[in-house]
C-alpha cells in the first residue's frame, strides 16, 4: 500500500477491530469465570437469610418469602373446651410448632356475654351452630367446619397463609408439625387414618359423592394447601349437613359409629367433601397416637389424641369425666396425678408397650403442667409443695424424647439402678453407664431448646456490629434461633434501614430515660431482655445473652457448661470491685451473694423471666447512686456511672439467689494471651487491640458507615505468615486477633453483596487509557484484579476517639487476673483452625486437602500498591482448598465502555497518523516520499505499528 494515507487507515481500522474483538472474546471467558465464583460463594449467604426466616419470629421487618402456615382448632364457650385449650397451648408453646394458632370459638351472643376465657389462647369468635339455625338440629360437631369457612371468609390471617393445620382441641402437640416437611402438596393433604369410617365402602359414600373411590378414611390432623381448603370448606360444610340429616344411615353398620347416633358426621362430611373436590390424602399412621395405644415400633408420634379412655396402672383418665369441670378457674386444681415413671418402668417389662405407658403419663402431666401455668397468669397464690407439684417443676426441662432407641437401650441394659436414675430426675440426662467425667456424649446428651438474644440501638455503628455477630452465629453452629433486641425511639424506626441485618425484636429506647430523662444507653439491655420476655412467647429453656461486639467461634450450650435453673453460667469480670464494699451493701440484701460477672449469659428461662425484672431494677438503682460512682466504689476509671448496667445484674442475681458458674474457658478479649489449651468460644472485642503496628478499637468506627456504604471495610491486619512473636502463646494472641477482624471483613463482604453492591466505574476514561497497555499486558492470565475502595486511605485512616465513650471501651479489664482465675470447670478443647473463611459449605471429597492447606492460605489478602489509594487484591479459597483471586476493578465490570474506549483510542491514533500522511503528501505536491518514524523534534508518530 505504500504511504498511501486511505491504505494505512483501512488497516488501522481492521487492525483495531480485530484487536478489540480479541480482546472482548478473553474479556468474556475471564469474567464469566470469575462471576461463577462468586456465584458459587453467594451460597452460604442464602442459607444464612433463610436461618433468618425460620428464627425470625420477634418482629423482623424485611424478610424473604418463606412458607406460610397457620394452625386452627374449634371449640365452644364452656369449661369443657376452656381446660383442652389450656392443654393444646402449653404443647404449642413447649413443641416449637411454627407459626400463629387461631382457636375458632363457636358462641351464642348470650355465651359471649358472660365468658371468662377469651385470653386463653388467640381467637377468631364465629356463630354458634350447635342448633342449626334451619333445622333446629342440635350437633355441636357441624361448628369445625362452619367455624372453617367463617374464617376464611372473615379472617384477615387467612389471605396470607399458605399451608393450614387443623387440629382437634383434646390434642397434645409434641413436635413441630410443618406441612411441607410431612409431604404436603397442592391436592395432596397429609391426614391421620380413621380406619372406622367404614361409610367410605358402603352405600354411604355412593349416595353423599359422586366419586366414592375417592373418599379416604381420614381425620384427626389435616395439613393442607390454602387453596384445597378454600376449595374444600363450604363443601365440608354442605357434606355434613347432609349425613346429619340423612338419619337413615345413621346406623353402625353404615357408618362404624357404636353409638349410631350420627355424631360423627362431621368425619364424614370432610370425607367426602374432599372426594367431590378430587383431593388425594397421604395417609399416615404414625403421626398421631391415642394415649393408652401401643406405639408403632420404631416411630415417634408427634401428636397426642386423648379423645378415648386410657389407663396405666390402676390409674385412669376420661375427659368425657370432666365435662362441667371448671378446673381452669379454681385455684392450684389439677387432674389426678399418673405414675411416676420408675413406677412405669416396674409395672411393664414389655418394651413397646412401656413406650406406650410413658406416651400416656406425659399427655397427663402436658395438661397439668398447662394448669400450672394457667393459675399462675391467673394470679393463684404458690400451691402446696407436694411430691407432684414438685415434679411438674422439672419433668419437661428434663425428659429426654423417649424414641424407640433409647428405651431399647435401656430395655437391654436396665438395672435396678438404672431404673432409679431415669432420665427423668433433674439434672441427669443419660445413664450411669454412659456418664463421661469429662461432660455427656453426642449420642445421649439432652438437647435443651436454645434462643440467643443480643441488644443494639438503632445507629451505624451497631449495625456493623450486628453483620459481624450475625456471621459468626452461622459459621460457629450455634443452637437454636438468634433474635436482636433493636432499641429505637419511633422517629428512628421511620428512617432506619437496617431491618434485614438480623432477626429482630423491636423495643423502646430508654436511652433517654421516660422518668429521669437521664442519657445513659446502657439500660436498654436489661429493658430489652424484659420486654422480649414479657411480650414474645418462647419454647427455649434456655437463654444465651450476647453483647453485639462479639464474635461467635464455637457453639455456646449449657450442657457444655453445666448450666441449670439457679444456676447460670458466665465468665469473670474483676474490675467489678462493687461487690466487695459498701457498693453492695447498698443496692442488694445479699452482698455475700454478689458475683463479678458479665459478658456472656447462660440462664434458665424460668430464671430470666424471675430475673429481668430485678435487672432493670437494680440498674435504674445504681444509676441514680450518684454519690458511689467514684472509681474506688465501682471500678469505673471514669467514675460516671458507666457500668451501672453490669452492677445491676449482679446485684439482681444476688437477690434472686442465683448463683453462677464462673468459667474462664468461654469468652476471649482479642489482644490478651488465651488460656492455654482451650480455645474461646466468643470473641469480644471491646476493647482496643493490635498485632504489630496495626490495630484495632471499635470506638474509632462509631460514625462510620460500614454497612450501607458500599465496599467499606476495616483495615486489614498483618498476615500470619509474616508475624515475628517470641513464644508460642503471643502467636496464638496475635493469630487470634487477625482472626477476629478478618471475620469482620468477612462479614461486611457478604452483607454488600448481598445489598446488591456493583463495582461502580469510579475511574474516568482517561485513567483507563491509560492503564491500557499494562491492563493489556494482564489479560491472558487473568489472576489478579485491582481496585481502590470507594472511600480511599482516608476511609481507613484511624480519626480521634470520640467523645461519646462506649460501654466496653470503659471497661478496664485486668486481663492478667482474668487468666489467671482457677479453672476449676474447665476442659480440655481441641485446637480448631482459626482462620476460617467465610465459604463453610465444603466438599467432603477436598477435606483433608483443604486441612493440610489450612495453614498456607489466608482469606483475605490486601497489599499497597498505589500511591494514589489503597489497592486491594483478595484472595479467597475455592471449595477445593486452592486460592483464587477475585477481581473487582471497576473497569472489568464495564465491558463495553473499556472495549470501546480502547477502540476509539486506536482510531485517533490511526486518523491522526493518516492525516498526518496526507498533510505530507500535499506538501510534496504528490511526490511519494519514506515517511519518517520520528517528528522534527525526535518523538515517534503514534502509528498503527506502534499505537499498542
Amino acid at each position: 500500500m505504500g504511504n498511501d494515507p486511505r491504505g494505512l487507515g483501512a488497516l488501522c481500522a481492521q487492525t483495531s477491530l480485530l484487536i478489540s474483538l480479541l480482546l472482548l472474546s478473553a474479556q468474556l471467558v475471564s469474567t464469566k469465570s470469575g462471576w461463577n465464583r462468586l456465584r458459587s460463594r453467594s451460597l452460604p449467604t442464602k442459607q444464612h437469610q433463610q436461618q433468618w426466616q425460620e428464627y425470625g419470629i420477634d418482629g423482623s421487618a424485611k424478610q424473604q418469602k418463606s412458607p406460610r402456615m397457620h394452625t386452627l382448632f374449634s371449640v365452644e364457650c364452656n369449661h369443657y373446651f376452656d381446660w383442652q385449650t389450656v392443654g393444646l397451648m402449653n404443647s404449642y408453646r413447649k413443641s416449637g410448632h411454627p407459626g400463629p394458632i387461631t382457636r375458632l370459638l363457636s358462641c351464642t351472643d348470650d355465651q359471649l356475654k358472660t365468658y371468662p376465657g377469651m385470653h386463653l389462647a388467640p381467637t377468631h369468635v364465629v356463630p354458634s351452630m350447635s342448633h342449626h339455625p334451619k333445622t333446629g338440629d342440635w350437633y355441636p360437631a357441624i361448628n369445625k367446619p362452619a367455624g372453617v369457612v367463617h374464617w376464611l371468609e372473615n379472617s384477615p390471617d387467612a389471605k396470607n397463609v399458605e399451608w393450614v393445620v387443623i387440629l382437634d382441641a383434646d390434642m397434645i402437640i409434641r413436635k413441630p408439625i410443618i406441612p411441607w416437611e410431612l409431604g404436603v402438596e397442592k391436592g395432596k393433604p397429609v391426614a391421620a387414618l380413621y380406619g372406622y369410617l367404614i361409610g367410605c365402602d358402603n352405600i354411604l359414600a355412593k349416595l353423599h359423592t359422586k366419586h366414592p373411590e375417592l373418599c379416604d378414611k381420614v381425620g384427626g390432623l389435616l395439613a393442607m394447601h390454602m387453596d384445597d381448603l378454600r376449595a374444600l370448606a363450604p363443601l365440608w360444610l354442605s357434606k355434613t349437613e347432609e349425613v346429619r340429616a340423612d338419619k337413615e344411615h345413621w346406623a353402625t353398620n353404615y357408618t362404624g359409629d357404636i353409638y349410631a347416633s350420627g355424631w360423627i358426621s362431621e368425619m364424614y362430611g370432610y370425607s367426602f367433601g374432599a372426594a367431590e373436590v378430587g383431593l388425594r390424602h397421604k395417609i399416615s399412621n404414625d403421626l398421631m397416637i391415642y394415649p393408652g395405644y401401643i406405639p408403632w415400633e420404631g416411630v415417634e408420634p408427634i401428636l397426642m389424641h386423648y379423645g378415648l379412655k386410657f389407663s396405666v396402672g390402676t390409674w385412669s383418665f376420661s375427659k368425657a369425666d370432666h365435662h362441667d369441670d371448671d378446673i381452669v378457674y379454681q385455684c392450684n386444681k389439677l387432674f389426678p396425678a399418673p405414675p411416676y415413671p420408675k413406677e412405669v418402668l416396674a409395672m411393664e417389662p414389655d418394651l413397646n408397650k412401656r413406650r406406650g405407658l410413658f406416651l400416656s403419663i406425659e399427655c397427663m402431666n402436658s395438661l397439668n403442667e398447662a394448669l400450672v401455668d394457667i393459675h399462675r397468669v391467673h394470679g393463684c397464690p404458690e400451691s402446696s409443695d407436694t411430691k407432684y407439684t414438685r415434679f411438674l417443676k422439672v419433668w419437661r426441662q428434663n425428659l429426654r424424647e423417649l424414641s424407640y432407641s433409647d428405651v431399647k437401650r435401656l430395655h437391654e441394659n436396665e438395672s435396678d439402678a438404672k431404673i432409679e436414675s431415669m432420665p427423668y430426675h433433674r439434672n441427669k440426662t443419660t445413664f450411669p453407664k454412659y456418664r463421661n467425667p469429662s461432660g455427656p456424649t453426642k449420642e445421649l446428651i439432652k438437647i435443651s431448646r436454645i434462643h440467643t438474644l443480643f441488644s443494639t440501638e438503632c445507629s451505624s455503628y451497631f449495625d456493623w456490629q450486628t453483620v459481624g455477630l450475625m456471621h459468626s452465629f452461622e459459621l460457629s453452629g450455634q443452637t437454636g434461633p438468634i433474635t436482636r433486641l433493636l432499641s429505637c425511639t419511633e422517629d428512628q424506626l421511620k428512617t432506619y434501614n437496617g431491618m434485614d441485618l438480623a432477626p429482630t425484636h423491636v423495643v423502646p429506647s430508654y436511652s433517654h430515660h421516660p422518668l429521669t430523662n437521664d442519657w445513659y444507653p446502657a439500660i436498654n439491655k436489661p429493658v430489652s431482655v424484659l420486654h422480649w420476655v414479657n411480650h414474645v412467647s418462647t419454647d427455649a429453656e434456655f437463654v444465651v445473652i450476647l453483647d453485639a461486639d462479639m464474635i461467635l467461634r464455637k457453639p455456646i450450650t449449657p450442657w457444655e457448661f453445666g448450666a441449670r435453673k439457679g444456676h447460670p453460667v458466665s465468665v469473670p469480670y474483676l474490675y467489678l470491685i462493687g461487690c466487695d464494699n459498701e457498693l453492695a451493701k447498698l443496692h442488694t440484701n445479699h452482698p455475700e451473694a454478689c458475683e463479678k460477672v458479665g459478658g456472656v449469659i447462660i440462664m434458665h428461662i424460668d430464671d430470666l423471666r424471675e430475673f429481668a425484672p430485678l435487672w432493670l431494677h437494680k440498674t435504674e438503682e445504681v444509676r441514680a447512686d450518684r454519690a458511689h460512682w467514684a472509681t474506688n466504689y465501682s471500678g469505673d476509671i471514669y467514675g460516671h456511672g458507666w457500668i451501672s448496667e453490669m452492677y445491676g445484674y449482679s446485684f439482681g442475681a444476688a437477690e434472686l439467689g442465683l448463683k453462677h458458674i464462673i468459667r474462664n474457658d468461654i469468652m476471649h478479649y482479642p489482644g490478651n494471651v488465651p488460656v492455654k489449651e482451650v480455645e474461646p468460644h466468643v470473641l469480644h472485642y471491646g476493647l482496643e487491640f493490635s498485632v504489630g503496628n496495626w490495630s484495632f478499637d471499635k470506638a474509632r468506627w462509631r460514625d462510620k458507615d460500614m454497612t450501607n456504604m458500599c465496599w467499606n471495610f476495616f483495615p486489614d491486619p498483618p498476615d500470619p505468615e509474616s508475624l515475628e512473636v517470641a513464644n508460642v502463646d503471643e502467636l496464638r494472641r496475635d493469630i487470634i486477633s487477625i482472626g477476629c477482624i478478618r471475620t469482620l471483613n468477612d462479614a461486611l463482604y457478604l452483607h454488600h453483596k448481598r445489598r446488591g453492591c456493583h463495582e461502580a466505574a469510579d475511574e474516568g476514561a482517561e485513567t483507563v487509557l491509560e492503564n491500557a497497555e499494562d491492563e493489556i499486558m494482564d489479560i491472558p492470565e487473568r489472576k489478579e484484579k485491582h481496585t481502590t475502595r470507594e472511600d480511599g486511605e482516608e476511609q481507613v485512616a484511624r480519626e480521634p476517639p470520640d467523645t461519646l465513650h462506649d460501654h466496653e471501651t470503659e471497661e478496664v479489664v485486668d486481663a492478667q487476673e482474668i487468666e489467671e482465675v482457677d479453672d476449676e470447670d474447665g476442659f480440655e478443647v481441641e485446637d480448631n483452625d482459626i482462620d476460617k473463611h467465610w465459604d463453610m459449605k465444603k466438599d467432603p471429597m477436598t477435606s483433608q486437602k483443604e486441612s493440610d492447606d489450612a495453614e498456607k492460605t489466608a482469606d483475605w489478602e490486601n497489599k499497597e500498591t498505589s500511591s494514589k489509594g489503597s489497592t486491594h487484591t483478595r484472595k479467597l479459597s475455592n471449595s477445593g482448598g486452592v486460592i483464587t483471586t477475585e477481581m473487582m476493578n471497576p473497569e472489568y465490570s464495564m465491558l463495553a465502555v473499556w472495549s470501546v474506549s480502547f477502540l476509539l483510542f486506536v482510531l485517533i491514533a490511526c486518523y491522526v497518523s493518516s492525516s498526518r500522511l496526507w498533510h505530507k503528501n500535499r506538501q510534496t505536491k504528490g511526490k511519494l516520499k519514506r515517511v519518517p518514524n520520528v517528528t522534527s523534534n525526535g518523538e515517534p508518530y503514534r502509528t498503527a505499528s506502534n499505537a499498542d
